[in-house]
C-alpha cells in the first residue's frame, strides 16, 4: 500500500469568515470557489478548487491560525502576487533563500501562513 498524490489541503477558518476567503482566495489568489456538497455546507466554511489544486477551509470554533504549518504553492510571478496580496491588506514577509526557487510568506485574512514558490530557471 502507498499514497498515491494529495488530494487537498484543509485550513481552519473562524465561523463567518466564508466572505473574507472568497475575497482572498477566489478574488486575490484566483482559485474559483465552488459549492460544498449540501450535507457538507450546513458547517460553514469553502471551497477553492481549479484542476488538481483544492484548497479547502473549515470552520473551526476554537480557531487559531496556523503560523507553522502551511500549504506551499507553486505560483507563476511570486513577486506580482505579493504585491496583489499586500495591496489587498494582507501581510507578506521574505524569508531565507530556498535553492532554485524565488519564495515569500503570505498570510490569509485569517493569519494562515501560506508559501508561494516560483521555480527559478
Amino acid at each position: 500500500m502507498r499514497i498515491v498524490r494529495l488530494d487537498h489541503v484543509q485550513l481552519a477558518m473562524p465561523a463567518g469568515g466564508e466572505a473574507d476567503a472568497v475575497a482572498f482566495y477566489q478574488g486575490v489568489l484566483d482559485i474559483p470557489h465552488v459549492p460544498k456538497p449540501p450535507h457538507l455546507a450546513v458547517r460553514g466554511g469553502c471551497w477553492f478548487e481549479r484542476g488538481d489544486l483544492k484548497v479547502h477551509l473549515g470552520v473551526d470554533l476554537d480557531f487559531r491560525p496556523a503560523t507553522k504549518g502551511h500549504p506551499a504553492f507553486i505560483v507563476e510571478d511570486v513577486r506580482a502576487l505579493a504585491a496583489a496580496i499586500a495591496a489587498a491588506g494582507h501581510r507578506v514577509v521574505d524569508d531565507e533563500p530556498l535553492e532554485g526557487y524565488d519564495r515569500v510568506y503570505a498570510s490569509d485574512p485569517f493569519g494562515n501562513r501560506l508559501e508561494l514558490m516560483q521555480p527559478v530557471l
